[in-house]
């Protein structure tokens, strides 16, 4: 379990005084021999280790204390009159304040290298915190691995119990320390609170206080990519003040390699669609031209016997219009030919690239995840037709996804921030309601 080095407490700092007091006291009766043999001149070095040696190891209250009772024990003990804490020489008052000014310097200087040596020693444990977390994510492959490691050890580090949740409307525990659980109503609005605005929220912070879990978001640049949820069996805040920083390096920590899982599977996801894409365009290519001319050839002989008044006439009827059918469902599966795809299709100031699979707005590429580009893919197809909510669902998600239209919600949603001028009055992706989408040409 990890602590941040903490503010000496009061029980530290009665002993720290108490045993400036004891070395005062044993520098005054060594000086008491020295001024027996020698006159109490020397005697004033004497009570500099003990400022420094409580410094150094109590801080520095404990220091200034040795520094006064120095400067007071040297002038009851050896400045005349003897046994008061009056002065008559005044060499002697020179002596004393110059002694109370150098214990006083010197308590300064030494707590304050304690304080930075402290300080230092902080950092490193920190830094050494920070680097073994990033370590262990460095072996992770998948976005789950990441986040079990991410409540491991945040819970081994806080000694508290940790869950990481994701989901936008409705939050999803996607990894915890304590198997299966079931989170209150309260905890998960306030988890909700967390991936929708990024703010810190719950038990130990301002905003939503009575709920059992601290939830803090764990965010890139762009989005908030989960929330995790920090708790006490004892009810206690899980994250104290010195501790903070250090959770909010290792959540950075977090983020990015939660990034670097996500682009990791959208690359594969990218390598697999162009792989699908060649074998289909291969298929096409090969029904493109292979199999339309025969169908051509079929569609043009029962016309020719038609027009001969050839044969029985129903019969061919029959064959030409089944001809036609097929020649139409054909034309809808290749769009015509392989070679669509590779011309550039322009919409105003976007332009989309089938073949190359790029999207360009203003002339510059737009990024879009393989879902945005699949459904503006389908939509650019078939430019200008309404395509349903249940063709689009299935071209890009499958057919066990026909009626979940929340997922083509969020992907129209998002393609029109990217491509449109203005989202919320959009022009090229066209809601017809309770239908479909359109793309305008």
């Amino acid at each position: 379990m990890f602590s941040e080095p903490r503010q000496p407490d009061l029980a530290y700092l009665l002993t720290g005084h108490a045993v400036a007091m004891l070395l005062v006291a044993v520098a005054t009766v060594i000086g008491q021999l020295v001024a027996s043999r020698w006159g109490a001149d020397p005697v004033v070095l004497l009570y500099i280790p003990p400022v420094l040696l409580v410094a150094v190891y109590w801080g520095l209250w404990p220091s200034l204390a040795a520094a006064v009772a120095a400067t007071l024990a040297y002038n009851f003990y050896f400045t005349v009159p003897f046994h008061t804490f009056r002065i008559q020489s005044p060499v002697d008052i020179a002596t004393v304040v110059i002694l109370f000014i150098v214990a006083l310097v010197t308590s300064r200087l030494a707590g304050q290298l304690r304080e930075q040596a402290r300080l230092a020693a902080s950092h490193a444990a920190r830094n050494a915190t920070i680097a073994g977390f990033a370590r262990r994510l460095l072996s992770c492959t998948s976005e789950q691995s990441i986040a079990d490691v991410v409540v491991q050890e945040l819970a081994r580090l806080f000694g508290c119990n940790a869950i990481l949740l994701a989901g936008d409307n409705e939050p999803r525990v996607v990894a915890s320390t304590m198997g299966e659980i079931q989170l209150a109503p309260s905890d998960l609005a306030a988890a909700a609170v967390t991936l929708t605005t990024g703010e810190a929220v719950g038990r130990g912070v301002r905003r939503l206080d009575p709920v059992d879990w601290q939830f803090r978001p764990i965010q890139s640049a762009q989005t908030i990519l989960a929330a995790i949820g920090l708790a006490r069996e004892d009810g206690v805040p899980p994250i104290a003040g010195q501790q903070l920083q250090l959770l909010e390096n290792l959540l950075d920590q977090a983020a990015l390699a939660m990034e670097r899982a996500r682009l990791d599977r959208e690359a594969r996801e990218v390598a697999k669609l162009r792989e699908r894409d060649a074998i289909r365009t291969s298929l096409l290519a090969s029904i493109g031209e292979d199999f339309k001319p025969s169908l051509n050839a079929i569609g043009a002989a029962a016309r020719a016997l038609k027009r001969a008044g050839e044969g029985d006439r129903a019969v061919i009827a029959s064959v030409a219009t089944e001809a036609a059918k097929l020649d139409r469902y054909v034309d809808n599966l290749v769009d015509v030919s392989p070679n669509t795809e590779q011309n550039p299709l322009q919409l105003g100031d976007v332009i989309i690239d089938l073949y190359r699979r790029t999207v360009l707005k203003n002339g510059e590429e737009v990024h879009l995840t393989p879902k945005e580009y699949a459904v503006f893919a389908e939509l650019a197809k078939h430019a200008g037709r309404v395509l349903t909510h249940a063709h689009l669902l299935r071209a890009v998600w499958g057919p066990a996804q026909e009626d979940q239209i929340d997922y083509l919600r969020v992907a129209i949603r998002a393609l029109r921030q990217k491509l449109e001028d203005e989202p919320s009055q959009p022009k090229l992706i066209v809601n017809e309601p309770a239908v479909g989408y359109r793309l305008s040409t």
